[in-house]
């Protein structure tokens, strides 16, 4: 075979054992510690790449989900920042196969080729020497994968994240393709330092805020900026699975490396697991069961949840019925803390601060039904005239954010129950906004949204048994 047709190993021997059986171990020990919980399905992960010793258990935690469906991945497109050569766009190597100690894995022609065509990208083997970012991907994936896959590498330069998200929508795919997007997060703080920075990037990745991330947070801020674009657009939903650092497997604490692991998942089919759901409802009905005895103060707890699905930022409504009748609604339009904490302040605002409704009384918890709605990602859609707007919703499937400046307003799926037709729901919303009802009001803003519901009948809950929960909960993601 000749050169130009494979690209071979950079970092064996280095990063990782060179020897098959050595690498296959490593791994197999790495996935023995990561974290079990990862989404059902998620079509896009962010990874370390960092030597498999220090990293390879938190980018086996982003992987195992894909190495657990039923019908694996058969393209994966991994993007990566460049380490080794400096250069302007994003680079794509020629060769059709890269070989490592654990195999050859073809490239995807048909999306290579499209690729090469996409804005800002260059065929070029030379910023591929030496380098890491995608191999470190490869060879973990090799181990874990069930089966054979073919790869979209992607190599990223100095480049405007517009064109790392223009290149991910060439080669998005369908079911059969899965991203990953290689990046370290902060690098070189002190142990104390660097956890609070990467919590507070976690923070920023699950909440898709693509321009507040920097250099300092990630090295692969560019690749990681121009997926959280995409994941907008497509209403993906991201959860932090697990943060570490370096000093966790034993490397100098004054001066470590972050790593996360990060997946995405598309709303619509996103859902937390029955043991997540049943702790979480159980929290909030602890806390309300606590409120009601208390005249409506919450109790003072501050979970982060037992597991890693309830410590992401969501938004979320929660709602609660009385005989099939409303009897309070109160929730986030927008991210603003950690889903379990979120749920809790809201349940407890829905009883005692909505003003439609009097205070809750604690005689009235048996006959209560307590619904939580977990809030997607809300997107803008055309809202110049009534019948544009209309056009585009989906009924009983959009909730529908409405407003002009400051006056604004929220109707959840649900409400679609109620108001079945689309010109009826989107007149009632303009004026719970308290918006001009006689016309189209003149610059308004739509943005659709998507929910995960469930819920469940009043059941008592014991605050002290939630709040024994209170240490794992602080160590979630790590």
């Amino acid at each position: 075979m000749l050169a130009t047709e494979v690209h071979p190993a950079q970092v064996a021997g280095m990063f990782y054992p060179a020897e098959p059986e050595s690498l296959n171990a490593l791994i197999a020990d790495m996935r023995k510690r990561a974290r079990p919980d990862g989404g059902v399905a998620p079509k896009l992960v962010v990874a370390p790449h960092a030597g498999i010793v220090y990293s390879g258990s938190v980018a086996a935690t982003a992987f195992g989900p894909w190495a657990r469906r039923a019908e694996p991945p058969r393209r994966i497109v991994i993007v990566g920042p460049a380490h080794r050569v400096a250069f302007h766009g994003l680079a794509v190597h020629p060769a059709p196969k890269w070989l490592t100690p654990l195999g050859m894995a073809p490239v995807a022609p048909i999306a290579h080729a499209k690729l090469a065509e996409a804005r800002g990208v260059f065929i070029d083997p030379r910023p591929f020497a030496g380098e890491h970012s995608l191999e470190m991907h490869l060879v973990m994936l090799q181990a874990m994968l069930p089966a054979p896959f073919e790869i979209v590498p992607i190599l990223v330069g100095d480049v405007d994240p517009h064109d790392v998200a223009e290149a991910l929508r060439v080669v998005w795919g369908g079911p059969e393709t899965a991203i990953a997007v290689s990046s370290d997060l902060s690098h070189f703080l002190d142990r104390s330092s660097a956890e609070s920075i990467d919590a507070d990037t976690a923070r920023r990745i699950e909440t898709l805020d693509a321009p507040s991330l920097e250099a300092r947070r990630a090295c692969g801020f560019l690749p990681i900026k121009g997926a959280l674009e995409v994941a907008a657009e497509r209403d993906l939903r991201a959860s932090g699975l697990q943060l570490a650092t370096s000093a966790d497997v034993g490397a100098d604490p004054s001066r470590v490396v972050g790593y996360g692991a990060f997946a995405f998942e598309y709303s619509a089919s996103a859902r937390l697991a029955e043991a997540d759901r049943e702790l979480l409802l159980s929290a909030c009905m602890a806390a309300l069961g606590e409120a009601a005895r208390n005249g409506g103060k919450p109790p003072a707890l501050c979970l982060n949840g037992q597991s890693a699905a309830l410590s992401p930022w969501r938004a979320t409504f929660v709602t609660l019925t009385e005989n099939e009748r409303l009897r309070g609604c109160i929730g986030s339009p927008a991210p603003r803390r950690p889903l379990i904490d979120d749920a809790i302040a809201n349940t407890v605002q829905a009883a005692f601060a909505d003003p439609r409704f009097p205070q809750l009384k604690e005689s009235e918890l048996p006959g209560l039904r307590l619904d939580i709605s977990i809030l997607s990602h809300p997107r803008s859609i055309p809202a110049g005239s009534e019948s544009a707007l209309v056009s585009v919703l989906e009924p009983d499937r959009d909730g529908l954010i409405l407003g002009v400046g400051r006056r604004r307003a929220l109707f959840l799926p649900s409400v679609w129950r109620q108001l079945p037709d689309g010109r009826a729901f989107v007149r009632h919303l303009i004026a719970k906004a308290g918006l001009e009802t006689t016309g189209w009001p003149e610059g308004l803003e739509a943005m659709r949204f998507r929910v995960e519901s469930f819920g469940a009948p009043w059941r008592s809950a014991d605050v002290a048994e939630i709040a024994t929960a209170k240490n794992e909960a602080a160590q979630a993601l790590h």
